[in-house]
């Protein structure tokens, strides 16, 4: 998808006063939300279809992101602005020595043409150690998303130094817990409060957990 940056209008933003009390006056304030998400129809018709949950977990979570300017705000050319979507940065564990790689797959709107790119790129740069894969740096337009299957989790806070001007949003999945048929999913989901309330939070989980309880909508 063809990516471009729209720049704010500073003095005709209703958010501007909010902004200004988090960046001039309180600093830098961020902070990280954890829920849980019901992923038990996702998983059923994933596996129904034999594909893999993660590549859906990044479709989903950057779909839901491209449909609200507060999830995609940004600082280009010393303007204020907003991507028309951000672009997936995760990491690749290698099992021969558990090290990770960064990785990053072009969004599409289209969950097929997107999960043909994820992989194409695992495919092409997942067995690549280092931090970085020969892919590069990502875009200016990425967000960092991850996913630790291993255990779940009640709570998980990130701590991000120098924050000042860093307005992506950073998303970190648990594993599974399944009772009585009802798999459900920690999410937890740090952001800066410059851009980001906790109202739009709310709108973000439920539009995404929409999609999750209608995958036939999209898949």
């Amino acid at each position: 998808m063809e990516t471009y940056f729209s720049a704010i209008n500073i003095k005709t933003w209703p958010r501007v006063q909010t902004y200004k009390y988090f960046t001039e006056t309180v600093s830098t304030l961020v902070y990280s939300i954890n829920v849980t998400l019901n992923v038990t129809k996702l998983r059923a018709t994933l596996k129904k279809q034999e594909l893999k949950f993660f590549p859906a977990y990044l479709y989903l979570i950057t779909k839901v992101l491209a449909g609200q300017k507060e999830f995609l705000m940004a600082i280009q050319n010393d303007a204020l602005g907003y991507w028309n979507h951000r672009t997936p940065f995760y990491p690749v564990l290698h099992e021969d020595d558990k090290t990770i790689t960064f990785l990053w797959t072009e969004y599409d709107d289209s969950f097929k043409r997107f999960y043909k790119n994820y992989i194409s790129d695992i495919a092409k740069y997942g067995n690549q150690h280092g931090i970085m894969s020969s892919k590069g740096a990502p875009p200016s337009d990425s967000y960092i998303i991850a996913c630790t299957p291993w255990f779940s989790f009640n709570g998980l806070s990130m701590h991000l130094q120098n924050a000042k001007n860093y307005y992506a949003p950073i998303f970190e999945a648990g594993g599974f817990n399944e009772t009585n048929g009802t798999i459900k999913m920690p999410l937890s989901i740090t952001v800066n409060h410059a851009v980001i309330d906790g109202y739009h939070i709310k709108v973000f989980l439920e539009e995404l957990q929409l999609l999750m309880n209608h995958p036939e909508r999209w898949v």
